[in-house]
């Protein structure tokens, strides 16, 4: 009897192709649509689901579709306002995928009798020598998704295929087009989905309401005001474009203070630091961090990754410091550590 995966089918290419490969290879496949967001007070079906449902019907699988609204609510987008009233800068996917994609999507899996869950994501699932799960960096780095997948449990790597990342995005799109995948040639989306016209200040506003803090002060790194900002939730480290300061020279958001409501200004070196500290640590590729270790970390989704050495500092903080400065160290993203092709596993930056 064949094997049971559900496969998130997001209406994209990516994982209209996870499917039919799976289904290639003789597993029994389930189409399932995570229905997350939808505009307030839009009552039509999104265009998504519409798009999942006809690669469903090309591919001949069930499909069905789950209601994740109130979850997704719950852990990403109250997450991602909260963080930015912290004067952080979140990143929203990674916490979808391990709470949102995967935890509700297992949970909803093991109710249709499936073994698997799969997505079309371009990394993959191994099992090391050690015997725990990471992820390996897929076929393509243009394209590869192992940063935002490094909140993973144990668990969840056990029960899931990603069947995709061995490809590069022009294969998949040729293996679509030869399948009569109706949506081969889809362009794919960049923003976050919540927020597509890409205006986070005045979401976070619509979303908290009288906590959004109001305007503030511009500061020097000597406390000097310089001029006034708009609030907290407009910046981010490394920020130059939108400041509005007439400095006669480039000059950049260097920190963010929520108790002041101050918005540090510095010059470019002022960006770059060697060290960070980073909490609510999620283990991959190694169980734990009883000695230092130099590996490969990143510090953003686009970071190429430079070699740091990890070492505790408590039972919840890691610390790490590069070899060569980085630029834009940022409180809320997420930092990833490598070792050659895997992920072993990361945090949240704190500072």
């Amino acid at each position: 009897m064949a094997e049971k995966v559900v496969v998130g089918l997001s209406g994209g290419v990516d994982s209209s192709v996870a499917a039919y490969l799976l289904k290639k290879q003789g597993y029994d496949v389930i189409g399932v649509t995570m229905h997350m967001w939808q505009p307030e007070g839009e009552t039509e079906e999104p265009s998504s689901i519409a798009d999942a449902r006809k690669v469903a019907e090309v591919l001949d699988i069930p499909y069905y579709v789950c209601d994740f609204q109130d979850i997704f609510c719950k852990k990403v987008m109250d997450y991602f306002v909260e963080e930015y009233l912290q004067g952080h800068t979140p990143n929203p996917c990674t916490t979808c995928n391990r709470y949102v994609k995967w935890e509700a999507l297992l949970e909803r899996s093991k109710e249709l009798g499936a073994d698997y869950i799969a997505t079309g994501h371009y990394a993959k699932i191994y099992q090391l020598p050690n015997g725990r799960y990471t992820i390996k960096t897929a076929a393509t780095s243009a394209k590869d998704q192992t940063y935002a997948l490094y909140n993973l449990t144990q668990e969840q790597l056990a029960h899931t295929l990603m069947p995709v990342g061995d490809y590069t995005k022009e294969e998949i799109r040729q293996i679509a087009m030869e399948a009569g995948i109706p949506v081969a040639q889809k362009k794919d989306s960049m923003e976050i989905c919540f927020i597509p016209d890409n205006d986070y200040a005045s979401f976070i506003e619509k979303k908290a309401g009288d906590k959004v803090p109001g305007p503030g002060n511009f500061v020097t790194k000597e406390g000097t005001v310089i001029g006034q900002h708009k609030g907290i939730t407009h910046y981010t480290i490394g920020q130059r474009k939108g400041l509005n300061l007439s400095m006669g020279h480039p000059v950049f958001v260097t920190k963010i203070c929520p108790k002041t409501g101050d918005v540090v200004i510095g010059e470019n070196q002022d960006v770059f630091s060697n060290t960070l500290i980073c909490d609510r640590i999620n283990f991959m590729g190694m169980a734990d961090l009883k000695e230092p270790r130099k590996v490969m970390a990143k510090i953003r989704y686009a970071h190429k990754g430079e070699i740091c050495l990890l070492e505790r500092i408590n039972e919840n903080q890691i610390r790490c410091t590069f070899e060569n400065p980085v630029r834009a160290i940022t409180p809320g993203q997420a930092v990833v550590f490598y070792e050659q092709d895997y992920v072993l596993g990361g945090g949240t930056i704190v500072g």
